[in-house]
Parts: structure tokens; sequence; C-alpha cells
């Protein structure tokens, strides 16, 4: 039986970029995710349901959303009668140089349809913020600084016009360090370009990966088969959402 979302009221928190943000996170974390009837995930095909990690082999595979939510609720953020709708408009692999984001593109068009989705559901429903975690797929495709802050910049502007807010916090951060060093020409000017939209934009905020190991630290390969450098492990991924809070409690405070 389908479920009316029509009477809950949802603060709406928009996560998207490429596979980092679509979470590939592996690996045992001492304090696991239990799924919470008051946070939701809207998914790619536009349905509800009960926010929950993925299972992979044998293994659970885990995004920074879940951490950040946890924080969120144990903050006490979240009103009394108010639910949270985790929009998970990431897909793995994409970036702006190969069409994926820009105004025009498919999954920014697709992300500005789930947040009309999520917002026409109750007219009490309220985005608080964009969670953004990208860059891999234009550094490898050798974006240059200036191309990748005017991507991402129209990229932000244009949900804030989209909610109507121009002060929606966003918050995005850095590389998985591991990938990132060995690649490190590519990398720079694409960070420093995220990290400049998000001093520039107002309301933002960049999260530093110091110390966030990845999937072949934690593990030597992942449940999929292949090393994995470039992805952060579970425990690095809950860590990232815990950083991604911290931020946008700053900025939702007035204090960033």
């Amino acid at each position: 039986m389908l479920r009316d979302f029509t009477e809950d009221k949802f603060d709406i928190l928009i996560q998207a970029g490429q596979s980092n943000a679509e979470g590939y996170g592996f690996g045992p974390v001492d304090e696991p995710w239990q799924p919470d009837e008051r946070v939701w995930t809207l998914n790619e095909n536009f349905t509800i349901s009960l926010a929950a990690e993925k299972v992979t082999g044998n293994q659970i595979q885990s995004n920074f959303s879940f951490a950040f939510a946890r924080e969120y609720l144990n903050s006490g953020r979240l009103a009394e009668g108010r639910k949270l709708l985790i929009l998970r408009a990431a897909v793995g692999g994409t970036g702006f140089l190969d069409n994926r984001w820009k105004p025009a593109d498919d999954l920014y068009l697709r992300m500005l349809d789930m947040i009309r989705t999520a917002s026409g559901l109750n007219p009490e429903n309220t985005p608080v913020a964009l969670l953004w975690h990208q860059g891999e797929t234009d550094a490898g495709l050798k974006a240059s600084y200036q191309t990748h802050y005017d991507n991402l910049m129209t990229l932000v502007k244009g949900v804030r016009a989209e909610v109507g807010r121009e002060d929606l916090p966003f918050v995005a951060g850095d590389f998985v360090h591991h990938w990132k060093n060995d690649n490190i020409a590519v990398c720079t000017p694409v960070v420093d370009a995220i990290r400049a939209v998000c001093r520039d934009c107002g309301c933002g905020g960049f999260a530093e990966t110091d110390g966030l190991l990845s999937n072949y630290q934690e593990l030597k390969s992942n449940p999929l088969g292949w090393e994995d450098p470039i992805h952060f492990s579970r425990k690095a991924i809950y860590e990232l959402g815990k950083r991604y809070y911290r931020i946008f409690d700053e900025i939702a405070a007035g204090k960033a």
C-alpha cells in the first residue's frame, strides 16, 4: 500500500554530486545508522522510503547523509512534529564537463524536479541545505579553476533561485586525500575552485577531509571487486557527515 506523505511536514536536505555523495563507503563503524521514522529519502525514481543504508555483497554501503541526519536530530534542530527528507540526487561518475550538472543537463534538471516534488507535497515543507560532493570527474577531464568555479557557482545560484532562498546553506568538501595526492596536478584547480565557491557564494562552507581514509586504505578493496582509493570508507564517510553538519550548523547560526 502506498503511503500518503502530504500530511507530513519535512525539512528538505538536498544531497547532490557524484559517487562520494551517492555513497560508496564500506567497512565497520562504531555506531551504525539505525532507521528512524523521522528520516526519509526521496530516491532517484521519485519514490519515498525510510532512510536506510544499502547492502552490497556482505557489507553495508553508506553515504554521509546518515551522520548528518543524526547530528541534525541530536542537536534538536528538527522541530517537533516535523521530519527530515533527504533528496538523493547524486550519481557516481558525473560532472559538469561531461554535461550532467550544467543548467540544461539531465541530472541538474532532475535535481530541480526532485526539489519541486518534495516541496509540493506540503506547503510547510522547507529546503534547509544543499550538500554537495563532486569534482573527481571534472578533475579527470582536466577542468580549469575558472571553468569549475563558474559551473559550480551557477549550480548553487540555480538551486537557491529554485527554492527562493539566497541564503540556503551550501556545504561542499575536499576529495579523499589518498586519491587526490596521487592526482594532485588535476585535482588542485578543481578543489581550489570548490573552496572558493564556498567562500564567495555567501552562507557556504568547505569541509576539509584530512585524516579520512579511502576504502582501499581501510579494506584494501571493496565488495564491488576493485581496489578503491577514490571513495571514503564507511567510517570516513560518517566523519565527513559530521564535518558537513558542523559547517551547516555554523552557517545556520549566522557564525559563518
